[in-house]
């Protein structure tokens, strides 16, 4: 019995472990935006899970907030939260002129912008394109603004 246990909490710790590093599109097939972190909270430092008591829709996506003052930011000046392309992975589109998914924890704020990272297993190991861009920022995002419009239409 107690082999048991062990072996189901090992998963449980395997299954957590994988979802901390799960990448997503920034908005899913459901219409939620950045796997449901909220975009205002980020500026203050934090990737926190929003709530679906405070909601709110822009360009048919369903954004969640922390909290109500999150949500009233961000309807009332929504583009200074969304994320860089589109919520996007910005070293994906900088480096590699394509969309990656996100992990929705691997972010910086840069002049008040947002930008978003892919972080999570690649072909075996664990690759997170943050660790490069943090390198080279100046270069990588300006390559990233300048491809946008090309890669944006891209599939």
């Amino acid at each position: 019995m107690k082999t048991m246990k062990s072996i189901f909490l090992l998963g449980v710790a395997l299954f957590t472990m994988i979802g901390a590093q799960a990448q997503i599109d920034p908005v899913d097939q459901n219409g939620l935006a950045i796997g449901g972190y909220d975009v205002v909270a980020y500026f203050s430092g934090a990737a926190q899970k929003g709530n679906k008591s405070y909601m709110a829709k822009h360009d048919g996506a369903t954004y969640y907030f922390a909290s109500k003052a999150n949500r009233d930011a961000f309807t009332k000046a929504p583009s200074n939260y969304l994320p860089q392309f589109d919520g996007y992975c910005a070293w994906g589109v900088a480096a590699k002129d394509t969309k990656f998914p996100i992990n929705p924890e691997t972010y910086t704020v840069i002049d008040g912008k947002l930008y978003l990272f892919f972080n999570g297993p690649f072909n075996g190991e664990v690759f997170n394109t943050y660790e490069d861009w943090a390198q080279r920022t100046t270069e990588l995002k300006k390559a990233a603004h300048a491809k946008w419009p090309k890669v944006k239409n891209s599939k």
